[in-house]
């Protein structure tokens, strides 16, 4: 059974939580947990959602809190975050130079 049910289906990138540090992570396309938004992969095949939330639901060892969000295609070709949320959580925390915002190599939403 379809977790989207009806509704047409919208792009998306799959992410979770790190187990160990915490982090907002996202299904890269290379095929593993990336920090990066702009790693995930886009995915606008229904079917493949599907498979890989299934997939990191089985991945309890790394990762918790599976989901798939809405994106879309940056103007540089990459993916990014639709809803203001998921701008926040790629951003890392509120409090700037800790986690993700303390890695200048990691700054890609610095408008957020």
């Amino acid at each position: 059974m379809s977790i989207f049910s009806n509704k047409s289906f919208t792009p998306k990138v799959l992410t979770a939580c790190d187990l160990l540090h915490g982090d907002a992570v996202y299904w890269s396309r290379q095929g593993y947990w990336a920090l990066r938004f702009s790693d995930a992969v886009f995915l606008t095949d229904r079917n493949m959602a599907e498979a890989l939330l299934a997939g990191a639901e089985a991945d309890a060892g790394r990762v918790f809190g599976a989901y798939l969000v809405d994106a879309e295609i940056g103007d540089d070709g990459l993916p990014r975050p639709v809803h203001l949320r998921e701008q926040l959580r790629a951003a890392g925390p509120g409090n700037l130079f800790h986690g993700k915002q303390a890695d200048p190599a990691l700054q890609e939403n610095a408008h957020v």
